[in-house]
């Protein structure tokens, strides 16, 4: 938990301070690898090209399993075919707690309204790293995106939260009472029905962005956080909790249904460290 000042105008607690509970998030920069560049095709967007860095991170080599090349001047002559241009980068585990080596390689959009604009400034971050600084600020809001813990195979009632029957129900209790009507004869995807519960990915709208620093001494407990070890660089404080289990890759976004409430710089006290947290 965090101790902080309500600055949300019109709380009844305003001015005050309260306990807010927070997680953090291990947020090793991301290393940028190459740019990525899109057509418009009659069946969809298709690569029409890609460039990559010379110098690879080794921990990448099992994980490519194409030559890397650079193309730049191949991307820059062909700007008017281009529809879309993405960055590659990959993530950097070994700068975090969690005894990780193997990185995951990923793609990212590039903000703007101009081709020739985005492919300027993905040529000026080739080679550099993005840190969480770069892209979000205190005070704002984001989604966060995971995959949520796993539960197994669940029932309608677990699963969906559907009525148990009365006694004088024949054979179950713990089912929904019919499938459908006669039409349309088949069951609807609607019906709630046993399966998989859990282990699936999930997106939580408008997580507070609370604190956002660079030397997670300051946030790590003597001994490290339990069943995770030691935040070594950046880190993020988020209000709220996020889904999915410790040591699990976590996905921050910009938020796309934002509140209407406007959202200030927070004041924090302090920061107990026993939160839960995220890589």
């Amino acid at each position: 938990n965090a101790v902080m000042v309500d600055n949300r105008k019109g709380s009844p607690s305003f001015g005050q301070e309260i306990s807010v509970p927070v997680t953090i998030l291990d947020c090793p920069p991301l290393k940028v690898l190459g740019i990525r560049a899109y057509e418009k095709t009659v069946k969809g967007l298709r690569v029409l090209s890609e460039s990559w860095i010379k110098d690879l991170p080794k921990d990448l080599g099992r994980k490519l399993k194409i030559v890397p090349k650079e193309n730049l001047a191949k991307i820059e002559s062909c700007l008017n075919k281009i529809s879309n241009l993405r960055l590659l980068v990959s993530t950097q585990p070994r700068l975090s707690g969690m005894g990780k080596k193997k990185s995951e390689i990923l793609e990212i959009g590039i903000g703007g309204k101009e081709i020739k604009e985005k492919f300027e400034f993905g040529k000026s971050l080739l080679g550099k790293e993005v840190t969480a600084k770069d892209v979000v600020k205190e005070g704002e809001l984001v989604d966060v995106i995971a995959v949520t813990k796993g539960k197994g195979f669940a029932g309608p009632v677990k699963r969906f939260g559907v009525k148990i029957q009365v006694r004088h129900a024949k054979k179950k209790l713990r089912h929904v009472g019919t499938l459908g009507p006669e039409t349309p004869a088949r069951v609807l995807w609607t019906v709630p029905m046993a399966g998989q519960l859990g282990f699936q990915t999930r997106t939580e709208l408008n997580k507070r962005v609370l604190k956002i620093g660079e030397k997670g001494d300051e946030i790590t407990p003597k001994g490290g956080f339990t069943r995770y070890g030691i935040v070594k660089s950046n880190y993020v404080v988020l209000e709220g909790s996020v889904p999915g289990a410790k040591k699990r890759l976590v996905f921050i976004r910009h938020a796309i249904r934002p509140s209407k409430l406007k959202m200030l710089i927070p004041d924090i006290k302090e920061i107990f460290k026993l939160s839960l947290i995220h890589i």
